[in-house]
């Protein structure tokens, strides 16, 4: 179900990030269909469930990339899935009109109930109908500790490719367990930088570390999360940020999308303005994908 090849970690020259060597951990080439981090977080997950028939239970908004993630995965493993999705009944996207075409159901939630959702790992079951054995809740954005395995095994893959772990981690933050799982995977060998891709995202610190605890990983490597670079909040984007992805897309030919990986790679250059790292830090910046979601920008 899960490819088995190493996304590539791509050497990049370019101006936008003077001072250091840079290299981008190119995960939104790791799947054919779903581009990112999210197979890679559902992966153990799913393995856990291999050989049983189920129905996979999770959330998320029109754009979620871990909902597209978990519909193509389901269908390859041979699950049956419900997505609740936070949005007034009849929204469409494309994202959900290719989860619908992969057979997953699509039942839409309000604000409120999203919130308590997010609040209580049970309250799904007053949600979905005729609950069976066969259901099996997955918390938003894949964020379970299991994740984090799947996550740490893009360490050891950039072990490998580099020959030896750089000196620095640095990628985006949603809900912070792709963060845990880097940290889980470096221990301590590499320092990691997260970059809140929300609003007010200080609360990331104490989620990332209760991801480690509850995963059975040390809790004290060093990380950090930079929470000033969300260019107003999530899936909020700034004039600054667009020309940034034009300029940084036109002189490396990698597509980005503005909600995640644009805005930590925005962060990455005005750290390197600022002689942020010491000369010639070397640096692997994590492209965690979702370039389906860029469709929600063009309609």
């Amino acid at each position: 179900m899960f490819t088995s090849s190493a996304s590539p970690c791509q050497r990049i020259n370019s101006i936008l990030f003077p001072g250091i060597a840079l290299w981008i951990k190119r995960d939104d080439l790791l799947h054919p269909q779903v581009s990112g981090n999210k197979f890679r977080k559902l992966k153990y997950p799913l393995l856990a469930l291999a050989g049983q028939r189920s129905h996979l239970v999770s959330m998320g908004g029109l754009w979620s990339n871990h909902i597209h993630a978990l519909a193509h995965a389901a269908a390859l493993a041979g699950h049956s899935a419900t997505a609740l999705i936070r949005a007034a009944d009849g929204m469409q996207s494309a994202m959900l009109d290719d989860c619908r075409a992969l057979g997953m159901h699509i039942q839409y939630v309000n604000r409120e109930t999203y919130r308590a959702l997010r609040d209580d790992d049970h309250y799904w079951r007053r949600c979905v109908d005729h609950i069976t054995p066969e259901h099996v809740w997955l918390p938003e954005g894949g964020s379970s500790p299991a994740a984090l395995h799947g996550v740490a095994e893009l360490v050891v893959e950039v072990g490998d490719q580099m020959g030896s772990l750089p000196d620095v981690f640095m990628l985006a933050c949603g809900t912070g367990a792709t963060l845990a799982g880097v940290v889980a995977g470096a221990r301590g060998e590499s320092q990691v930088i997260g970059v809140s891709a929300i609003k007010n995202g200080d609360y990331l610190r104490d989620d990332v570390r209760r991801l480690l605890q509850q995963a059975g990983y040390a809790t004290d490597h060093h990380y950090q999360i930079l929470t000033d670079f969300h260019h107003g909040g999530y899936a909020k984007i700034s004039t600054e940020l667009v020309a940034f992805c034009d300029m940084f897309q036109h002189q490396t030919g990698i597509p980005l999308e503005p909600v995640y990986t644009a805005k930590m790679l925005f962060a990455l250059h005005q750290l390197c303005r600022q002689n942020y790292f010491p000369a010639k830090t070397r640096v692997v910046a994590i492209h965690t994908g979702g370039l389906q979601g860029n469709r929600g920008f063009s309609e």
